[in-house]
């Protein structure tokens, strides 16, 4: 199974943007990722940008079974990712270091999620992890 592992706005900033996103860097991140998900069989792709239209892009592109995603901000507002999404035939699952349900108003709606199979929200970069182990334990 192929998994692309999708970050969006400011996620290549963790490990500098404070405690609750962790001290981590999204490189050690990816690194731990790719080890739990090819131990199991999986081929892993990354993917990061903070421009909204190459997310997009990356989604309609496809070559993947399974995605794992993490928009950021973009995911309380971006039509256009969730769009992608919604024509995307992939299993997918969103994924948030934070629990969204308990920051700003704002932050607690998520408009990709509902195109997602599932969304971990809340336990930090372990949930990159729960998200393979989903994709994995439902091809």
């Amino acid at each position: 199974m192929k998994i692309l592992v999708l970050n969006g706005v400011n996620i290549n900033m963790v490990g500098q943007r404070g405690p609750m996103y962790g001290s981590r860097t999204l490189g050690e991140i990816e690194n731990e990722i790719k080890d739990f998900a090819e131990k199991r069989g999986a081929d892993i792709e990354f993917f990061q940008s903070n421009i909204e239209g190459e997310i997009v892009d990356r989604i309609q592109r496809g070559g993947f079974d399974g995605l794992i995603i993490n928009a950021g901000a973009y995911s309380h507002y971006s039509y256009a990712i969730a769009d992608a999404l919604d024509c995307c035939s992939a299993k997918k699952v969103e994924v948030h270091f934070t629990n969204i349900l308990a920051r700003e108003p704002f932050r607690a709606v998520s408009v990709t999620a509902k195109h997602c199979d599932g969304c971990i929200t809340g336990l930090g970069a372990e949930g990159y992890m729960l998200a393979a182990e989903y994709l994995l334990w439902r091809k």
